[in-house]
């Protein structure tokens, strides 16, 4: 049993898993950069520490100064929550060296599946379709021309340790090659320190649906539904995420959990990961990556399955079996989740920091919202301007979009611009009431202003 966890992250995450460790009964600590030190989260731990100010290279990912805050206070374990460290395999093995338990899964796992052109060989290897492309990294314009014109054009041009739509373009012709994997390497270079790179064919308008797993370190691995990401924006998850995912049918859905345990399993994996596929316009999926951590939108497995997953993070990483098997997993009802962001769509989705004047959260059954808002809470501009999520329940899509709208009706953030109209306005455009947006949906009717 943990008795103290330090949250080694900021934010509405921080909050969700201090709120989880207090359920369990764990004292929690939280590290915070000086222009954090009004948050929530740091108002909710049973203890704070403050790492550094700037940005967040200065505190929330410096390694040194984390794991001195959680050797100092005594904690037995840190939960990475998502970003920042949370996919740091250097940072799993400080965590191991000094004795304090990372509360995910170990640093092999993370290297294994951050790097993309590896992940994608093992893939390969368990028999998990993967999008057709190189099995083997990339390293000049030269052999990926040669790659391409096997493969056919449009390729896709990635980043082996990319993410976060870095390191990424599309060639739609030979002509395209060059440049575009010229540009695409320098930018994973410069963002990861890595010139590696691989070639898959670019599925034109696809849906990105993706399996919730949890494994504990026993060899039990469950898959808890899909959800579906493809309103997004530059390749990046940006606006709504779902459950069930309204673009397969039950036979792929059962498929699909199949081969995202085949591949938690190919790797050992153990505690929570997302298994990432893309879909294509006739319906074939295929393999695209692994997160190796909780995602930021898994309230929506949550309340369709009825656990809690950061709980079940915690229980997995005290060395206890998974709470539940593959029969007991029953998605009920559909759950859509919409991130509220501090930005201006009509400035190209500029940040808008500044002071929470007055802030009404909606509620009620079936809806949830995850926030570290507070009102005379100032943002700040060093971060991420997500602030909000909130989460709906129903019994079947047409009543969750409705329980959206009207819980985005009822939300009220004075003081900084939000995407809240904007939201409202997908909420009423018909390719997404019908189920039909794929990945390119937002750039289509932001076209059309």
């Amino acid at each position: 049993m943990f008795h103290k966890i330090l949250i080694a992250n900021r934010g509405e995450i921080a909050v969700r898993i201090i709120r989880a460790c207090r359920n369990m009964g764990i004292r929690s600590v939280a590290v915070y950069s000086k222009e954090d030190k009004n948050s929530l989260h740091v108002q909710l731990a049973d203890q704070r520490v403050c790492i550094g100010e700037g940005p967040a290279r200065n505190n929330y990912l410096n390694m040194e100064r984390i794991i001195t805050a959680a050797r100092n206070v005594g904690a037995d374990a840190i939960h990475p929550g998502f970003g920042f460290l949370s996919e740091n395999a250097d940072f799993v093995r400080l965590c191991d060296e000094y004795g304090i338990t990372f509360i995910g899964p170990t640093a092999d796992v993370i290297n294994s599946m951050g790097n993309k052109s590896h992940a994608r060989k093992t893939m390969m290897d368990a028999n998990v379709p993967v999008v057709p492309g190189t099995k083997e990294p990339v390293y000049d314009a030269e052999t990926g021309e040669k790659f391409a014109d096997e493969i056919g054009y449009p390729v896709m041009i990635k980043a082996s340790s990319g993410g976060g739509g870095k390191g990424m373009r599309v060639a739609k012709s030979k002509d395209e090659f060059e440049f575009n994997f010229n540009m695409a390497q320098r930018e994973s270079a410069n963002s990861f320190g890595d010139d590696t790179m691989y070639i898959e064919k670019f599925i034109e308008n696809p849906r990105h649906v993706e399996i919730q797993i949890m494994a504990d370190n026993f060899g039990n691995v469950v898959a808890l539904g899909e959800r579906d990401c493809s309103v997004q924006r530059n390749h990046q998850k940006a606006e709504f995420e779902e459950s069930p995912s309204p673009a397969i049918t039950e036979k792929m859905r059962a498929s699909m959990n199949h081969d995202a345990i085949l591949a938690a399993k190919a790797v050992n994996y153990t505690n929570a990961g997302t298994v990432e596929f893309i879909v294509d316009p006739k319906g074939t999926y295929y393999f695209m990556e692994m997160n190796t951590r909780i995602q930021v939108e898994h309230g929506v497995t949550e309340m369709v399955t009825g656990t809690d997953l950061i709980i079940e993070q915690i229980r997995v990483a005290m060395g206890e079996p998974l709470s539940f098997t593959q029969k007991d997993v029953t998605p009920r009802g559909h759950a859509i989740e919409c991130r509220i962001n501090a930005e201006i769509p009509e400035k190209n989705f500029m940040p808008s920091p500044g002071v929470v004047k007055h802030l009404h959260l909606p509620s009620g059954n079936g809806v949830r919202v995850d926030t570290a808002l507070y009102t005379g809470y100032r943002i700040p501009s060093e971060y991420d301007s997500m602030i909000a999520k909130v989460i709906v329940h129903a019994p079947n899509r047409d009543a969750a979009l409705q329980k959206m709208r009207s819980a985005l009706d009822e939300m009220v953030i004075m003081g900084v611009e939000t995407n809240l109209d904007f939201q409202y306005r997908i909420l009423k455009n018909p390719e997404f009431c019908e189920g039909k947006a794929d990945t390119g949906f937002i750039e289509r009717i932001l076209r059309l202003d």
